[in-house]
């Protein structure tokens, strides 16, 4: 039976050339991604930055609701298209989005890390991706087996496809759906498909290619039990990250240790962070998660 940890634990990426937290403070905070600088919003960055002039090549400035909307004012040539980025072997584009992030999220690197050790010493891993974006998890599991990677937007899943190409990985082992995640994991319980390792990163709030609606408070129930039922004895993981949600670390690994009952492992809660770059660099909190691990300890 798998076993709750109740004390949380922190996951903090450190950065590295490509990105970079330089600093936070006062609501907002100072991003290196490659050669440009950003700020954007982080509610979260309640002390005092530790610079007082942050030279940027643009800003984010989120509008007066709640719902996330805003625009971006530069301040340089920034390229409309994107730039190249990296991490480890896996090339991307990065780009300004009108959602506020730069097309993928660097506080899942040491994710990214933690899922490849778990999958070491397997013979051609399987594993699924859903809510994939555009791809820098799928690419770095793909080095290990095969993937199926599993985003709502045909969007999402070209760029994905385009930074597969970058990498030189366009012959990797990779299924790139467009797809209804939770209408997808159905299906695959009802093909009686498993997997050896399932990351799951859903958006608090989106829709689907058909218009369907996903909300994580109603959804997420009903997707984890979908994605107990495609892991076994044998698998590896599930790690289950969550963004901007009024809810805590302990509610979700109390989700998986109620769906997860029947098999060994244990559950593992807690928050995704980046620390700032530079001596004395603070850590800034961005997520919670919880993860299922089945490594024999």
């Amino acid at each position: 039976m798998a076993e709750l940890v109740e004390n949380p634990i922190l996951l903090s990426g450190e950065g590295w050339d490509s990105y970079r937290l330089i600093d936070s403070g006062n609501g907002r905070k100072l991003e290196s991604y490659g050669p440009f600088r950003f700020i954007r919003p982080e509610p979260q960055a309640m002390w005092t930055p530790r610079t007082k002039d942050w030279q940027a090549d643009g800003e984010f400035i989120p509008a007066s609701d709640e719902d996330g909307g805003g625009r971006w004012h530069f301040n340089t040539r920034v390229p409309k298209d994107g730039w190249p980025l990296s991490w480890r072997e896996v090339n991307f584009t990065a780009q300004c989005t009108p959602f506020r992030h730069l097309g993928f999220f660097p506080d899942m690197a040491p994710v990214w890390d933690w899922m490849d050790a778990q999958l070491e010493g397997l013979d051609d891993p399987q594993t699924l991706n859903l809510f994939g974006y555009t791809g820098v998890g799928s690419l770095s599991l793909a080095r290990r087996g095969r993937v199926a990677h599993v985003d709502a937007s045909k969007k999402s899943v070209a760029q994905a496809r385009d930074n597969a190409a970058a990498s030189g990985m366009e012959d990797a082992p990779i299924r790139w759906l467009v797809d209804d995640a939770a209408k997808f994991a159905a299906r695959e319980v009802r093909r009686e498909r498993r997997y050896d390792g399932i990351i799951l990163d859903p958006p608090k709030f989106g829709r689907g290619p058909g218009g369907e609606v996903w909300r994580i408070e109603d959804g997420l129930p009903g997707l984890v039990t979908d994605c107990r039922s495609l892991l076994d004895a044998d698998s590896r993981f599930l790690f289950l990250t969550a963004y901007a949600v009024r809810m805590s670390s302990l509610a979700l690994a109390g989700l998986l240790a109620e769906k997860f009952a029947g098999l060994p492992g244990r559950i593992e809660h807690g928050e995704l962070a980046v620390r700032e770059a530079g001596e004395g660099g603070r850590i800034l909190p961005t997520a919670i998660f919880a993860r299922w691990v089945n490594d024999g300890n």
